[in-house]
C-alpha cells in the first residue's frame, strides 16, 4: 500500500509517518526538506513546496496512491489546491482538521462528531470549518474520497503541553515551575481538557488509512483521559519533582491583557474538552490510547532536559507573567483595604 503525506515531519505527522512505515506502508513525504532528521528510515522524500502546484503536479504525474494526507492545510485555498492536485490520484484523501472547530461555548459537556461546528472566537477554527465544508461538498458532488480527522491537543517529546505561552514556546512555563515561580492558570483550573500523545494518535490514524468505512466521515482521534488544568500542571510539576505554585486568573482578564489569546483560550482551552470516542473505536477496533499524561509528559521533560537546544527561554513572557500576577495581587490587596 502506498501513501503520500504532505508535511510528515511535525508533532503529529512525524509519529504517523514512523508508525505507517512500521506497519509496512510505502510512504512518500512531500515537504521542503527542512526537518530530514524526522523522516523515518524507509520513507521517500519528495522535496518541494506544495504551493508550487504546477511543479508538484509534474513531479507526481506518474504516481498514484492508496492514501494522501495533508497535514499542513489550514485554509480553503489549500483545499482547492489539493483537489486540483490529487483528484484521480488517490483512493482516500485525509484532511487533518481540529477539535477546536466544535461549538464554542458547548451546549453539552461531551463532544462527538455530531456536535455542531461553530467557533466565533478563533479564525484558525473557522478556516478549518470552511475546509471541511469544501471537502464535504466535493465528496457529495464529485465523490472525492475524503476522510476528516479531528484531533484535540496532541503532543510529543519535543514540547511540554501547557494552556498558553509566549513566542518561544512552552519551555518558559516549565522553567517557572523549576524555579518555584507562580504559574498562571486560566479560570479556576477545574475545566476538563484532553491531551493525546502523538504515538497514540498515530495508531488510530494509520488504522483509518485505506479504511473504506472512513470514506465520507469525520472522526475524532484523542485519548479517553480528561484532566483538569490544575491536574495537568501538577503532572508537569511531578515530572520535575517540584510542587507547582498555581496562580489563577480569569480567562476574560487574560484575553484583555493579551488579545491574541482569545482564540487559543476562549476558542479552545478554556472550554470543556471531553470527547465521545466510540466512532474511532468502531472504525479501528484495535485502537486504544495507552499513554497516560503523567507518563507522556515525564518522557517529554526528560527528552527536553537532555536536549538543551529545545530549552528556549522567553524573557518577555516571563515579564508578562510577573507583571500580571503583580497587578492582580495589588488589586486584591487594594480591594481588601476598602472593607
Amino acid at each position: 500500500m502506498k501513501a503520500l503525506f504532505i508535511g510528515g515531519t511535525g508533532t503529529i505527522s512525524s509519529a504517523v509517518s514512523k508508525y505507517a512505515v512500521e506497519k509496512g506502508w510505502d510512504l512518500y513525504l512531500l515537504n521542503r526538506g527542512n526537518r530530514l532528521d524526522q523522516v523515518p528510515e524507509g520513507a521517500t522524500v519528495i522535496t518541494g513546496d506544495v504551493e508550487d502546484e504546477k511543479g508538484i503536479s509534474e513531479r507526481i504525474k506518474d504516481l498514484h496512491f492508496d492514501v494522501i494526507a495533508d497535514f499542513i492545510a489550514f485554509k480553503p485555498e489549500h483545499i482547492e489546491r489539493d483537489i486540483n492536485l490529487f483528484t484521480n490520484k488517490t483512493k482516500q484523501f485525509i484532511f487533518i482538521s481540529s477539535a477546536s472547530a466544535y461549538q464554542k461555548p458547548l451546549s453539552y459537556f461531551k463532544t462527538s462528531e455530531s456536535t455542531p461546528l461553530s467557533n466565533p472566537y478563533w479564525d484558525y477554527s473557522r478556516e478549518k470549518i470552511a475546509c471541511e465544508d469544501r471537502l464535504m461538498a466535493e465528496y457529495r458532488n464529485k465523490q472525492f474520497p475524503i476522510t476528516i480527522v479531528r484531533p484535540s491537543h496532541t503532543y510529543g517529546k519535543q514540547k511540554v503541553p501547557v494552556a498558553f505561552y509566549g513566542k518561544n514556546g512552552s519551555w518558559q512555563v516549565v522553567e517557572r515551575i523549576r524555579k518555584g515561580k507562580p504559574v498562571i492558570v486560566h479560570g479556576d483550573g477545574t475545566s476538563l481538557w484532553t491531551l493525546t500523545h502523538n504515538t497514540d494518535f498515530a495508531k488510530a490514524f494509520v488504522g483509518l488509512m485505506a479504511n473504506q468505512g472512513a470514506i465520507g466521515e469525520a472522526v475524532n482521534i484523542m485519548a479517553d483521559e480528561a484532566l483538569t488544568w490544575n491536574k495537568i500542571y501538577d503532572c508537569i510539576g511531578a515530572a520535575l519533582d517540584v510542587e507547582v505554585k498555581k496562580f489563577h486568573v480569569s480567562t476574560d482578564f487574560l484575553v484583555g491583557c493579551r488579545p491574541d489569546l482569545e482564540g487559543p483560550l476562549l476558542g479552545d482551552k478554556a472550554g470543556c474538552a471531553v470527547f465521545d470516542n466510540r466512532k474511532i473505536k468502531r472504525l479501528v477496533p484495535e485502537f486504544t490510547a495507552t499513554k497516560r499524561f503523567d507518563e507522556g509528559v515525564r518522557e517529554s521533560i526528560e527528552h527536553i532536559l537532555s536536549n538543551p537546544e529545545l530549552q528556549q527561554l522567553d524573557e518577555d513572557f516571563d515579564r508578562f507573567c510577573d507583571k500580571l500576577i503583580e497587578v492582580q495581587q495589588t488589586a486584591l490587596n487594594a480591594f481588601k483595604e476598602t472593607f
